[in-house]
């Protein structure tokens, strides 16, 4: 056995534990998604099993967007109810909220002064 035999080795071997972490990391959250039927839960890990290199890769493609959420949600990274804020709507808004967290004491004077020249346009 030369050095390159050992080489291939461990890249092989690297490239079968990448893969099976892929796939427990793809069924894994599969099962995770709530939103998503039974039957489309059993066509993709049928497509695994018979097909499983390409739909790893389309998997990944199409829901990696989601399974980011996903996961996030599974560690307490992301609320449940996580929504994106709605943008605020006039500059007078955004000011009205630092001040109330200027009253509440969230934020100092000088956070609140940021705050409105950034809502003002002042940057």
């Amino acid at each position: 056995m030369n050095f390159w035999d050992v080489v291939g080795f461990f890249f092989w071997t690297w490239v079968l534990v990448s893969y099976l972490m892929i796939l427990f990391w793809i069924l894994s959250d599969l099962f995770r998604d709530h939103t998503l039927s039974g039957w489309f839960k059993a066509i993709w890990i049928i497509f695994l099993i018979f097909v499983p290199f390409l739909t790893a890769l389309v998997y990944l493609i199409a829901r990696g967007r989601s399974m980011n959420e996903r996961a996030g949600r599974g560690a307490g990274i992301v609320p449940e109810d996580y929504s994106k804020p709605a943008p605020s709507t006039t500059p007078a808004a955004d000011i009205a909220q630092a001040k109330t967290l200027l009253d509440a004491g969230t934020i100092n004077q000088r956070e609140y002064d940021a705050l409105k020249a950034k809502a003002l346009g002042e940057f």
